[in-house]
């Protein structure tokens, strides 16, 4: 059996990471050695004794055939650590995954990239900025990585597919789940242009202790990490430590000091972070040239292309209207209606104002 069936088994196993993973293959040779040996040689590896019980009862139930025939239903590649196209920013970092778990294509192009992280609940202001400062910056040919979550996050993405560029989204979850639900428009879009990536196996739920985890993901694949709303607790901030300890760039979006997003961010400026106000201030940071390639906007047509997406513009007037009137309105559910506006804003027809609601691009 291929090596890689091992590294997925491995992975599945609960904690085993890379430095336990460096242990069993310095002592059996191979991973598939390590998988099959008896238990009083595990113990040469000096694993742990708990990790060897876990292992032991584990692995009697994992079918690996089975497992990466999963990975092809989904579409999804595996990539281990010893690949040549493991991304090499994160062979860099404490910890890395031994595996990803990948729906799309990395890029050799993705080595120049950029983080972009903040708040669910931002504002208009932050979007704004998050989605023109994604848009540039991948008509410089950077790459915007982000974790796909309502708010800045969806922004950042939104605006590098608006300006012809690569996007990449780390999840807290596996790869075959969209979440939120909300975003499997903007998912097939990420897909298409770029890639999902999460270290944890298919199936897992995005529960909250993930998250911490993926984040080191996050400022890990990037040069440098843009935070742009952000309160003082918050996952943003926990991506901006780690992107300091990593060794990368932290960038932030001055904000309004009576802005409860913006407590976070401020206090980031207060403990040396780089003020940043426009996108070349962030290329001249990572010394990328600044040369807008206008001729990678990805352009669409600027009709409604359906008569489904027609009916939902004419619900959409240059007054704001909230995404429930919509759902009402048109009788589809709230996921056909959040797809239909992520395409709508794709195309420049539509845009989001905050707090869910929308209006016409004026």
């Amino acid at each position: 059996m291929d090596e890689r069936y091992y590294w997925l088994g491995f992975n599945l196993i609960s904690g085993i990471g890379i430095k336990r993973i460096e242990k069993l293959r310095a002592q059996f040779g191979t991973l598939g050695n390590a998988w099959n040996a008896p238990e009083n040689l595990l113990k040469e590896a000096k694993l742990g004794d708990s990790i060897i019980q876990s292992l032991l009862i584990q692995r009697k139930k994992i079918d690996l055939q089975v497992e990466f025939d999963k990975l092809a239903k989904h579409h999804i590649q595996l990539m281990t650590f010893l690949d040549e196209d493991y991304p090499s920013q994160l062979k860099t970092i404490d910890d890395p995954p031994p595996v990803l778990y990948v729906r799309g294509e990395l890029s050799p192009q993705d080595e120049k990239a950029l983080a972009i992280v903040g708040t669910r609940k931002c504002t208009h202001y932050g979007r704004d900025v998050s989605f023109q400062l994604s848009q540039e910056l991948a008509q410089n040919g950077v790459t915007i990585i982000s974790g796909l979550a309502q708010g800045i996050d969806a922004s950042a993405h939104k605006g590098a597919l608006k300006g012809g560029g690569r996007t990449i989204a780390v999840l807290g979850c596996g790869t075959d789940i969209i979440y939120p639900r909300e975003h499997a428009e903007l998912t097939k879009q990420i897909i298409t242009h770029g890639a999902l990536i999460s270290e944890f196996p298919l199936g897992t739920p995005p529960i909250n202790k993930n998250f911490p985890r993926r984040n080191r993901l996050i400022s890990g694949l990037a040069l440098g990490v843009l935070v742009v709303e952000a309160p003082e607790k918050s996952g943003a901030l926990i991506t901006a430590h780690t992107a300091v300890e990593q060794g990368r760039e932290v960038f932030v979006i001055p904000g309004n000091i009576t802005n409860h997003n913006a407590s976070g961010t401020n206090k980031l400026l207060q403990d040396g972070a780089k003020l940043i106000t426009s996108a070349k201030d962030i290329l001249n940071e990572l010394d990328i040239e600044y040369t807008v390639q206008k001729s990678r906007v990805r352009t669409e047509t600027i009709a409604p292309s359906s008569d489904i997406e027609a009916k939902i513009l004419s619900y959409i007037s240059t007054e704001p209207i909230h995404i429930d009137e919509i759902i009402r309105a048109s009788g589809l559910s709230s996921a056909e209606v959040m797809g239909l506006l992520t395409v709508l804003e794709l195309k420049g027809l539509a845009q989001s104002t905050g707090y869910m609601q929308y209006s016409l691009v004026t």
